[in-house]
């Protein structure tokens, strides 16, 4: 489909669907292809205008009245639609107002923002919160719809507060004409969020028609997988490796946080598996404090033994009279976690 998608006239084939596929396999081949043939990852000629017209043919096939004039008329769809425009007004019960400006999608099946400093910033945009009709086909003032998107932040960003600038193609009615317009927002990420949690712009969401309220954006916090730690609500887990003899010895180790590496004490005779706390080291709450960082230790064997080392692990295995069976027997093991 690589080559010749660019010169492909039939949206259906377009898109790899059969003419009576479903919205719901509409929607999936449409992001399985977005994400190949997005210019921000794909730089090949031609990918730019192959994103874009992948976006045309989803934004036809996903609208109910846009869809069946498409099959009626083929590419002569817009035409009968304009015709059927100037005689009655549009309406209908599940519309979408939908954009193409820059390769990126706006409406209510989900498409990513441009974001001038983090490339992947936002993914999975979604429309229509206030109205089934269409705003765009209707001569009165109608309000903005409330916009929601994703916003991708680390963990480092969401500790320390870090500042974003977005910017994205959205549509107004002005003059009786719909033109696309630039929006932009510096966003400073404010103390207090987590996973899941949600920032509402006011009036950055869908433009208003006449004199309505611009509608807003919702920005739902959505953290990035972290090499050296999981999240768990404001706290953060990390495993750390130790020697046998740091375990049974105690030792101060070497950790990271967010803020920096600190030294954190392993007491003597700490055991595998089990959970150091270091108070005030995880995400930070809105009013003051922060949650907590929890360090695993994992006791590792040396894989090799020098001689010397084996000498002296055979002098502790005569000398020492510790048994752990004889403190725990056999137990079932714990389920696997799925791949």
């Amino acid at each position: 489909m690589g080559a010749n998608m660019t010169m492909q006239k039939d949206y259906y084939s377009l898109l790899g669907v059969a003419k009576d596929a479903t919205k719901g396999e509409i929607q999936k081949a449409y992001r399985k292809l977005a994400r190949k043939y997005h210019p921000d990852i794909n730089t090949s000629p031609g990918a730019e205008d192959t994103f874009k017209r992948i976006n045309e043919a989803h934004s036809v096939l996903t609208n109910p009245e846009n869809r069946t004039l498409y099959d009626r008329y083929g590419e002569n769809w817009q035409e009968a639609r304009h015709q059927s425009d100037t005689t009655q007004e549009w309406q209908s019960g599940d519309k979408q107002w939908q954009r193409y400006g820059n390769g990126f999608h706006f409406g209510g099946n989900g498409s990513p923002f441009e974001n001038d400093m983090y490339s992947d910033l936002f993914s999975n945009l979604f429309g229509g919160k206030n109205g089934n009709d269409d705003p765009w086909h209707s001569f009165e003032s109608r309000a903005g719809r409330t916009v929601e998107a994703e916003l991708n932040v680390t963990l480092e960003e969401l500790a320390s507060g870090a500042t974003k600038t977005l910017s994205w193609s959205s549509m107004e009615h002005s003059g009786g004409a719909v033109r696309p317009t630039q929006q932009k927002v510096q966003l400073k990420v404010p103390r207090g969020l987590t996973d899941g949690s949600v920032i509402r712009l006011a009036g950055k969401g869908e433009k208003a028609r006449g004199n309505g309220p611009d509608g807003d954006l919702l920005l739902t916090i959505k953290v990035q997988p972290d090499s050296r730690f999981t999240l768990e609500g404001y706290d953060i887990v990390s495993s750390i490796p130790v020697a046998p003899w740091e375990a049974a010895l105690g030792a101060k180790v070497a950790v990271d946080t967010l803020s920096g590496r600190i030294n954190v004490t392993v007491p003597k005779g700490c055991s595998n598996g089990r959970r150091l706390r270091v108070k005030g080291k995880g995400l930070p709450y809105k009013n003051g404090g922060a949650g907590d960082l929890f360090v695993v230790i994992e006791v590792q064997v040396p894989p090799r033994l020098s001689s010397e080392e084996e000498r002296l692990f055979e002098e502790l295995k005569k000398t020492s009279s510790f048994n752990p069976r004889n403190l725990q027997g056999q137990r079932a093991a714990p389920m696997r976690e799925a791949a």
